[in-house]
C-alpha cells in the first residue's frame, strides 16, 4: 500500500499537491506554500492500486513522492491560437 493524500491549492486553478501522509505540510517549501495558497482536501489514493491518473504520470508521482516527500501537479498547458 502507498497512500497519497491529494490536496487543492486555492491560489490556482487545477493545481495540486500529493502527499504521503494527511495534513503534513510541515516538510513543505515555504515558497511552494505561498504558491498554494490555502491548501483543500480533495481525495485519497493508494497508488499501488491504480494503474493510472487523470491528470499526472504515475510513476513520476510514485517517484516524487518517495524522493522529495511530494509531487506538484500543475495545470495542463493551455494554448491560445490565434
Amino acid at each position: 500500500m502507498m497512500k497519497c493524500f491529494i490536496y487543492r491549492g486555492t491560489k490556482k486553478a487545477e493545481t495540486y499537491i500529493y502527499l504521503p501522509n494527511k495534513e503534513q505540510f510541515d516538510h513543505l517549501p515555504s515558497n511552494l506554500l505561498a504558491l498554494l495558497g490555502q491548501l483543500e482536501f480533495a481525495m485519497e489514493l493508494d497508488l499501488l492500486a491504480v494503474k493510472q491518473l487523470a491528470n499526472a504520470d504515475l510513476e513520476q508521482v510514485k517517484t516524487k513522492m518517495t524522493e522529495e516527500g511530494y509531487y506538484l501537479q500543475l495545470p495542463p498547458e493551455q494554448h491560445i491560437w490565434t
